[in-house]
Parts: structure tokens; sequence; C-alpha cells
């Protein structure tokens, strides 16, 4: 799945020659020439489905072969969407739940940014990054364990930030979570000596 702000039809032209496929949006001034239209189940949200081949000068000579074109109406969010793709054999509604599943890998990213909060990484060597990378995963499931089994109302945000502070403390992991609500017990007046009454 390519966003289309990153369209390049000679990359595009290299997975097509290593037998990949992709699906892609296509930019609205991209030009083109209809050879084919396919019939298609309006019900589902397909509007066309159409074989198409780029006209444009530079376009047509980085992807000279045959491309699929297919304009997708998205009830829910009231969007039209077209995509690009060199997959002929799949139905026309799978490409464009496909599209629609990439959100949730963007949806994954942007919550590893914001919830593993990786800062630097001490290595960066491809095998360092990773191992960094699943650590930090790992660190997260286990307090998303400890929270379900403690049955604790924190976030784990707030979780992560009580076990970070506390990690070099003797304090049990359930006193340390639990205590965070507990409000300190007022002194008794009598014990402590006033101050401004000399």
């Amino acid at each position: 799945m390519l966003d289309r702000g990153y369209m390049d039809f000679a990359r595009l032209h290299t997975l097509t020659q290593a037998c990949a496929f992709f699906v892609t949006r296509a930019r609205v001034e991209a030009q083109f020439y209809r050879r084919r239209s396919h019939p298609v189940d309006p019900s589902t949200g397909v509007r066309s489905d159409q074989t198409i081949a780029l006209t444009g000068p530079k376009t047509s000579r980085r992807y000279p072969d045959p491309l699929r074109r297919i304009h997708y109406f998205d009830a829910e969010r009231d969007l039209r969407l077209i995509f690009l793709t060199n997959n002929f054999p799949l139905p026309a509604l799978v490409i464009a739940q496909l599209y629609r599943a990439r959100w949730r890998v963007e949806l994954f990213f942007r919550w590893i940014k914001q919830h593993l909060r990786i800062k630097a990484f001490y290595a960066t060597s491809e095998n360092a990054v990773k191992i960094q990378v699943w650590f930090a995963v790992s660190m997260y499931e286990l307090v998303a364990i400890l929270k379900k089994r403690l049955a604790l109302d924190l976030s784990l945000y707030t979780i992560l930030q009580i076990l970070s502070t506390s990690v070099f403390e003797k304090t049990a992991i359930r006193e340390g979570l639990f205590d965070i609500h507990s409000q300190p017990s007022a002194a008794t007046p009598g014990i402590q000596l006033p101050m401004f009454n000399l």
C-alpha cells in the first residue's frame, strides 16, 4: 500500500516487474485513457473498475504497462477514492478494503511513536533498531497484561510513568500501583508543634 504523496511510477513499475502488486491512491491530475471498463455492483461502493494506460509524457514512459483504476465511494466517511493497482484478478471491493486496512497499519505506527517513547536509538544497525523496538513493544505488552490482571483503572501511560520512577525501589508492584490513589492520613493536630503561635 502506497500513499499518493510518494507515488513514483518508475518504482511502481519495478514492483510490477518483481511480480509484486501494489495499491495506491491516484492523483487527480494523472493523465490516462480508458482501455476497458469492467462491470461493478454499485451497492458495494465501487463506482467504476477500468483498465487504463497512462498518457502523460513522463508517466507513460515510467510505467508503460496497463493499470487498473478503481473508483470507490466510502459512505461512512463521505469520501470518493480512486485507486490504482497492478492487480487484475482480485475483485474491486477487495482492492478498496486492502487500502482501507493500510490505515490500521499507519495507526499502529503512530501509536508506536506516541506510546513507546523511543527517544533515541543506542545503535542504528538494522538488527539493533529491531531489538530496541521489539523490547519497547514487549515492555508495553507486559504493562498491559499487568493492568488487566490487577484490574487497574490507571492508563497504561500512568502505569509506565509510575514504574519508571520506582524501578530501583523494593516496593511490590501491586503496592506501588494501588497506593497511587490513597491519600495520606491527616496528621493529628496535637502532635504538631505550632509554628506561628509562639
